[in-house]
Formats: C-alpha cells, structure tokens, sequence
C-alpha cells in the first residue's frame, strides 16, 4: 500500500508539476517585445514639417510607432511578401520550412530561408545566426514560443519597427520619413510597395539616392515589380496606380535629413526623452525670419565685436514657441554655439525694471506721473549709479522707466511691501534664485540670472492682464488657466508707460510711419556689459533678444539699446511684413481705472497754488494721494525783498516759489536749469515766526546701517567722516548736533567734516528753519 501511495505521489508531481510551471510561465507577466530596444524620435514643427529624426542608442535610425499608424497598404504589402498565411500559422509554416530545405539543401537551386514573420522577427531581436541548422533550431522554437504568449498584432508591430530597411534604417515608420520624407500611413501604394520589398535583401535593395532607376536600384524595381504583379492578382488596381510605377522615383538618404531649429530641438529631446514623436508649436517661417536677422545683423555688427546672439518668439494668446534660437551659430564652436541662449541663466539688467514699477503702482507707491527722484542716494549702504553715471533730478515715473533710471526705480523698490520683488520673482518660479538678503538691492539691477524663456512668461502675463502662464512647447499640451500675478490695472499701466518708449532711430521704416503699431518694449545692460537685451510685446507675440559672449566676456558695445533693440525691431519689421493685417492685442482699458488730474510739476493732487495740471490714470483706492507740497505761497517785504515776518504787514505781496531738495537744486544748477528759489527770511524775525513746513534734513551722510571705521595709527590724526544732509528749498544753513554736542554748521548742501572717534552716537541736523533730523553712526577702531 504504501508502495502504491509513493507511485502515486510521484506520478501526480510528475504530471502536476510541467502543468503548473506552463500555466505560471503563461500567467507571469509579459514585458512587451520592443521593451529592450532603444529608438529615435521624430521632431516636427507646429505645421507637420520634420524638424529632425534623432538616432537611438546604436547608432540606428528606427522610429517605433504603433500598428494603427502604419499604412494599411504597406501592412498587406509586406504580408504578401513575407508571409502570406502570418495569420493563421502558429510562428511556423511547415510548408513553407519544406520548400526552403527542398531548394537550399537538396536541389541547390538558390537559398531559401522559408521563414515566417515571426521567425525573422525573433532572429532579430535575439541575434540568432539562421543560417547554421542549429540555429534554424533555435529560431523555430523562439517563434512559436513569441506566438504563444503575444497576438498576432502585437508580433506585427514589433517586426515593422525592427525589420532592417538598408543600412542603419530600421523600422518601416524610420525608413518611410528617410526615404520619402512622409510619416508612414501616408504612403502611396507605389511607396508602400517599394519599401515592402526592401527587407529581403536590404544591402542590394537600398534605394539610391540619386533616384536613378537604371543604376543602383534595378534588384529594387526589379522585386517591386514581382510584388505589384502578385498585388494586381488579389486587389484592383487602377489605370493611374499603374502609370506611376512605371515613373522614376526620388529618394532621400539620412544625410539628406532635416536638422532645423537645432536648440529648441535639442531642448525638446531633453524635456521628452521617452516620446517617439514630438510635435511642437514651433512656427518654421517664423523660425527663418528669427534665424535670418540673427545671422545677418551679426554679419553686420562683427566690427564692433558682435558674435552671438539668441531671440525667443512666443504667441502669448496661446503661450506656444513659434520661434527659438539659441545662438547664431550652432556648429561655431568658437562662441560656444550649441549653448541653448533661451534656456542660459543671465543677468536680466533693467529688463526687470517694468515689474518693480507695475508692483509700485499695484500696491499704492506710485502712479504714471508720480514725480520720484534721480539724484546721489544711499539705501542703507547701497549707493547706485545710472548707466551714464549722472543724474537728472526729478523725473516722473512714466519717464524714469522709459529712460530706465536707476536710482528711481531702487526707491521703487525700497517702498515696496509684499511681494517685494524678490518675492514677486520667487512666486513667478525663477529658478535658481538664492537668499532675498544675498542680492539685496542690487537685484533690482539685475543682479540675479534667469533666462529668456523665464523673462518672456514675465511679459508674456503682463499681455495677460497680469496672469501668469507657462511656456508651451508641444501642441497637445494643455492650456493651463494661469495664476494672477498683477492686476489688470497695474499691467495695463505699465505697457502704456512702455509704448511711449521711442524706437531706435534704425529701427524706423516707412512701414511704421503709414501704420503705426504699438511695441511694448523694454532693453538691459547687464554689469561690466555682458549680456545686451530687448523684449517687447507687438501684436500677438512677445519677442526677446540677447546679444553676448557664453563665457561672460564683456564688451563696451553689448548696450541693449545700441545692438539687442536695433536686431530686435529688425525682426518686429520682418513680422510686420509677413503679417500686414496684425493688430494690437492690449487696447482694453481696465475698468477699475481713472483718469484724474495732477499738478504737471510734481505728480501729487493740484494744491491751490499748482498753475498747471497733466491728466493721469489712477486706481480709485490704490493710487497715492497727497497735495502738492511744491508750490507754496510766500509774502515778500517790498522794501527788503526777504520774506516777511508776518503775512499781514503792510508793504508785503504774496508770490509762489517751486521749493525742491536742496540736492535736486544742486542738479538744477549743474544741468544749467534755471530755478526760482525762495528768498531768506529776514533775520531780525523770530524762528516761531518763520514758515515750519516743509521737508525736515534727510541725513544722506553718514550713511544708514554703515559702521565706520578709524585706524588705530591714527587714531585723531585725519580720519574724518562728512557730515552731509538734504534739505529744503529755504534751508540756507544746517546745524550739525554730536549726540547734545554741537559741532558746527554748514551751508545747504554743503558738507561738514568730523574728526572721527571711536563710539556710538546719534547725529542730528537742524536747518535754519528749525527742522531736525537725526541718524546713528558707531565708529569702531581696526589696527
């Protein structure tokens, strides 16, 4: 009995056991049979044109596609040539393997493999040598097991997608874009055909590329001839599909391959590595227009040093790239050419300036015609200068961004709350941004590095009304519904400050004199002149231009102005051109704004002495209000001319004077700008007497924040500090305080210097009209 039981045991595992392994094996799952297999990608641009088919991993052109994309007709064509019965055999056709050995290895009449599909598939995709027995062997048993455990469909597709097609052509989808310059369900029958027969022979079967049918390709039409007579047996066939075989046909070879829009391209096989196909929203006659200005005004420019350039071209309606170029020279290996210009981090310069003006106006600081300063200025140590190293007193805002000065625009900032523009900039998702303290105020110079692409969503939201949308660079990407940045009103404001500033003279064409259109357009210099800019917005599209070196070499002629406007309105001229009919895409005034009249000298609300008045736009609630502090009445004595003590004297008049900063009418007068100053007050009236309004002294020396230092060698013996303050227009003289000593006085605008000594005080200025104002100083001694 127990005998038996082992008999059994052992007969049921010998049964059970093969069973349960073939059922885990067919249940276990599948990798798919392209997995290990790397492929090219295919590029195209926004219309269908192939931008470039890149090679996959060995060095092969093989595009993989699904069967649905295949054209039906190469489908049948290459069953009727390869396997007729792919069908319903299981991965082996008996007959056909006994006709094979019959004429290989018995008549010797020629070679004949016999394989099916599947066999040739499997012979490719597991390097097997079928031409030995053993590997013929080999073949059949790795065929019918692929059969078993995939669909005839899914078998199907991977042998178009590796089946050679001559030389490093691989799969029918690659062959189809080489040869024909067409994507693969687009073949024509005669194309289909002729790719068909290929496979069987692919080193004697290659096309030729001069598309001679006398020469290279006789096996071809020879084979394609066969196959369209066995076609015409199983299928109608018209007159016309006749006559074209009978037609020479044209070719290309991969060296005949597109390679168009190189950075971007290269730029989309990084985002999309794993994707077969990518179709951009690149523009190719827009992409020309952008290419040939580059290459052409570099042309011109070379004797000034102008070697590179980069322009981005977005449709800020859609936010889809219509045109991108990184450099002027791709294979210029002497300017670094195949650096990506519209993805390198660089120094923006003033391009960020319209940013700190819109959140100025968006958070109450400013509007349009606030009058703001541009004059010698610390903040808290920072000591800015503008490009041309001078200053030109008051300046409205509306022309301080135009002329893009800088110390206006770093007061801006300072009065900033949140965001502040680092926030704001931060919150727009500028890569690469370190620590707010890092850049200071600096940034609002430029100081921190961001690219093209970052610059044009920033304006590109200033088109929007403010909302921010991400770049798209593929046509099926979603379109996204943005985040509000800015208000309508502020980005508004800002693009109608932009309009105003005045082309380059070279940029004028009679075009623009018969059909004006706004451009809405800014430029930057970076530090030590590395990196030139211009971007604008005209009709549509939001265009940016840099002008530089990638290694950071500066040179005195990269002024975005001078090189990167001029370039950039030769491109707008270009568009206009190709586009007569394009139309300005911001004429919509907000309704949240106003018109209000201002005083035309200082921007504020017309005081009752103000004479002339400007009309403004004004965000009801946001906009700064304040009266005109300029204009104030004074009463004159007749006899001395000095202002009199009291406004009710007899021989007295009453006169209106302009009272600005002392430091603006040190400008003034360097400028050769007439003034009308206050007279002085008598001296024989009482302080309480005299007028207290006005600006208290602004201590602009020492400086705020600052530890100052002396010597220990000469400690007392010539270090001095200057003891400097801004005061208003009546102020002749300031009065200079040491904590409660007095040091002495100095006259309006005019310097007091300190012998310095090591502590801490508290330094207070007193003008003539009995205004103080006071700052800390430390002293500190070093050796």
């Amino acid at each position: 009995m127990g005998r038996t039981y082992r008999r059994l045991i052992a007969v049921l595992v010998v049964v059970l056991v093969p069973i349960v392994v073939a059922y885990a094996w067919w249940r276990m799952e599948r990798p798919p049979l392209l997995a290990a297999v790397s492929f090219s990608q295919a590029v195209y641009a926004g219309d269908g044109r192939l931008l470039r088919l890149s090679l996959a991993a060995d060095e092969q052109y093989r595009l993989r596609l699904p069967l649905a994309r295949f054209s039906p007709q190469l489908i049948q064509a290459t069953l009727l040539q390869e396997d007729r019965y792919f069908r319903w055999h299981p991965g082996v056709n008996p007959a056909a393997l006994a006709r094979g050995a019959w004429r290989t290895y018995l008549t010797g009449t020629r070679r004949v493999g016999g394989s099916t599909l599947s066999m040739q598939l499997v012979r490719i995709q597991f390097g097997i040598d079928s031409r030995r027995l053993s590997g013929k062997l080999r073949q059949i048993l790795y065929a019918l097991r692929i059969e078993l455990r995939y669909s005839k469909d899914e078998i199907l597709e991977a042998y178009l997608n590796r089946v050679s097609y001559g030389g490093n052509i691989q799969g029918a989808a690659a062959a189809s874009l080489i040869y024909f310059g067409k994507d693969v369900s687009k073949l024509s029958l005669v194309e289909a055909l002729t790719l068909s027969v290929i496979p069987q022979n692919p080193t004697r079967r290659r096309p030729a590329a001069d598309g001679s049918p006398a020469s290279a390709q006789d096996e071809l039409l020879a084979a394609r001839g066969r196959l369209y007579a066995r076609w015409r047996a199983i299928a109608s066939s018209d007159t016309a599909e006749s006559a074209a075989f009978a037609l020479p046909f044209s070719v290309r070879t991969p060296a005949a391959l597109p390679f168009l829009a190189p950075h971007h391209v290269d730029a989309m096989l990084r985002d999309y590595p794993r994707a077969s196909e990518l179709h951009t929203t690149l523009d190719p006659a827009l992409q020309e227009i952008i290419e040939q200005n580059i290459h052409r005004f570099v042309e011109r420019k070379r004797g000034v040093g102008v070697r590179n350039a980069a322009a981005l071209l977005v449709d800020h309606r859609t936010m889809q790239v219509k045109a991108a170029v990184g450099s002027a020279g791709f294979f210029d290996a002497a300017i670094q050419g195949q650096v990506n210009g519209t993805r390198a981090q660089r120094s923006p310069g003033s391009t960020l300036k319209p940013f700190i003006y819109a959140l100025g106006i968006e958070q109450g600081v400013i509007h349009p015609l606030s009058m703001l300063k541009d004059a010698p200025t610390s903040f808290s140590g920072y000591n800015p200068e503008n490009f041309d190293r001078e200053f030109i007193g008051p300046v409205q805002a509306h022309d301080a961004l135009i002329k893009s000065r800088n110390l206006p625009a770093v007061y801006v900032a300072t009065r900033l709350a949140r965001p502040s523009l680092y926030e704001f900039l931060r919150d727009a998702g500028v890569s690469g941004l370190r620590t707010e303290a890092f850049y200071g105020l600096a940034l609002v110079l430029g100081g921190a590095e961001m690219s093209m692409e970052e610059l044009v969503q920033l304006y590109a939201m200033l088109a929007s009304g403010g909302v921010l949308k991400s770049l798209r660079t593929l046509a099926d990407a979603p379109v996204s519904d943005g985040r509000r940045m800015l208000s309508p009103e502020a980005s508004y404001l800002v693009l109608d400050i932009l309009k105003d500033n005045p082309r380059p003279a070279h940029g004028l064409r009679a075009l623009w004199a018969r059909d004006p259109m706004p451009v809405y357009w800014k430029t930057g210099t970076s530090y030590a002149f590395r990196d030139a800019w211009s971007i604008g917005i005209v009709g549509p599209y939001v265009l940016a231009v840099w002008v530089g070196n990638f290694d950071g070499a500066g040179n005195p002629a990269f002024v975005g102005a001078e090189v990167a406007a001029p370039l950039m309105f030769d491109m707008i001229d270009a568009l206009r051109a190709r586009e007569p009919e394009m139309q300005s895409m911001l004429t919509h005034v907000p309704t949240g704004l106003a018109q209000v009249q201002v005083c035309a000298v200082s921007g504020h609300i017309p005081g009752r002495h103000c004479r002339h008045t400007v009309p403004t736009w004004f965000i009801p609630g946001k906009s700064p209000i304040k009266i005109c502090e300029v204009h104030r009445a004074l009463t004159l004595d007749l006899r001395t001319g000095l202002r009199a003590c009291s406004a009710d004297a007899p021989g007295t008049r009453t006169e209106v004077y302009e009272f600005w900063p002392s430091d603006l009418l040190n400008l003034f007068r360097q400028a050769g700008i007439p003034r009308r100053t206050p007279p002085p007050d008598n001296p024989r009236c009482s302080l309480q007497a005299r007028a207290t309004r006005g600006q208290v002294p602004q201590i602009t020396s020492p400086q705020a924040g600052l530890v100052y230092t002396v010597r220990a060698s000469r400690h007392g013996a010539g270090d001095t500090i200057p003891l400097q303050a801004v005061t208003d227009a009546d102020a002749r003289v300031v009065h200079w305080f040491l904590d409660e000593k007095y040091l002495g006085q100095s006259a309006s605008g005019k310097p007091l210097f300190w012998p310095a000594q090591p502590g801490s005080y508290v330094v207070r200025a007193v003008d003539d009209q009995g205004r103080s104002g006071a700052r800390d100083l430390k002293v500190s001694v070093v050796e």
